[in-house]
């Protein structure tokens, strides 16, 4: 089993990176991190707290969308060109196959996540310009950019004289350069002035926070994944937005009810609460994070991510693939 099981996961990993809708948001959220660093400019207070929350909310959305697309890509096209007959037909378990489309899918969402944090870990280096005469932060700049430029030319010369897979290339080549500008970043100041590497990490805070926003990410992945055994890709989208709307407003709609209402009980115990993940406001106040908290938000995440994709191994058990 764990032989299939790997087999499975690693060409949904496959697949999934070379999804053209993967490298089309990828790029889409590390344009919007360099948007944000003009768009926070406009606050009355702390810009570079705002320029942490539109960071985090991109890196959100955008594991919501990759999450949505990407399930629907490695599932649901299977089972309508029921292509996915050749894996069931075999010795193979539907719940084995389910669990192998997960952790491929995983790990997708996971080199995504990383290659968009360190988007945003460079813009929260450069921080906003208070003041149009403020120096940008040359390393960020010339570092952040240089790697993504010299990862698509690389990824689309060879695209052009070997015929291989742009955005693969461009994924493999362009996570270490863009991991190396992050590390050089943190070790030169905004005029190339050598500084202790600490000084150059941003707050603890904040990649805690970018950390919780995997969980959700992790949990997103199975709701999409066990929506995608029996819906399309507009209506896998759409239970994933509900779901994560209703989860980060259950607080403040359902939790005062649940007393008097037993209907608001249940769905509120029954919704997963993103509140739990999403700790901005400690980050901004500068309040410690406990590890405590870390690990129970990390065990809820993949409890639920678990229960998740129980239901959809019941759904695609009785889901008609032939």
């Amino acid at each position: 089993m764990p032989t299939k099981l790997r087999a499975i996961a690693g060409n949904t990993f496959l697949e999934t990176i070379r999804q053209p809708i993967f490298g089309v948001v990828l790029v889409t959220t590390l344009v919007l991190m360099i948007l944000n660093v003009g768009l926070a400019g406009f606050t009355l207070d702390d810009d570079d707290k705002l320029l942490t929350e539109l960071g985090l909310s991109t890196l959100l959305l955008s594991g919501l969308f990759l999450a949505s697309f990407s399930a629907t890509s490695v599932l649901t096209r299977e089972i309508e060109n029921k292509t996915v007959l050749t894996v069931v037909s075999k010795p193979v378990s539907r719940s084995v196959f389910l669990a192998g489309k997960y952790v491929g899918l995983l790990a997708a969402l996971s080199l995504a996540f990383y290659i968009c944090f360190l988007g945003f870990f460079l813009t929260v280096q450069h921080k906003v310009l208070q003041r149009s005469a403020d120096p940008w932060h040359m390393p960020v700049i010339v570092f952040g950019f240089g790697s993504v430029i010299i990862s698509c030319a690389v990824a689309g010369f060879r695209n052009f004289l070997t015929g291989k897979e742009f955005v693969t290339t461009a994924l493999w080549l362009g996570t270490p350069l863009l991991t190396l500008a992050a590390i050089l970043s943190c070790l030169f100041g905004r005029q190339w002035e050598l500084q202790p590497f600490m000084k150059g990490l941003p707050d603890t805070g904040i990649l805690i926070a970018a950390f919780l926003v995997f969980c959700t990410v992790i949990m997103l992945a199975a709701i999409a994944l066990a929506a995608s055994t029996r819906v399309g890709q507009v209506m896998t989208l759409l239970i994933c937005l509900a779901v994560l709307m209703a989860g980060l407003i259950s607080d403040y709609l359902f939790s005062s009810l649940a007393h008097s209402s037993v209907l608001a009980a249940a769905i509120y115990r029954h919704l997963p609460n993103f509140n739990f993940f999403w700790v901005v406001d400690a980050v901004n106040n500068e309040l410690p994070i406990p590890l405590d908290y870390i690990a129970y938000c990390v065990l809820y995440a993949f409890l639920w991510a678990g229960a998740a994709l129980v239901a959809g191994v019941a759904l695609f058990q009785r889901r008609e693939v032939g």
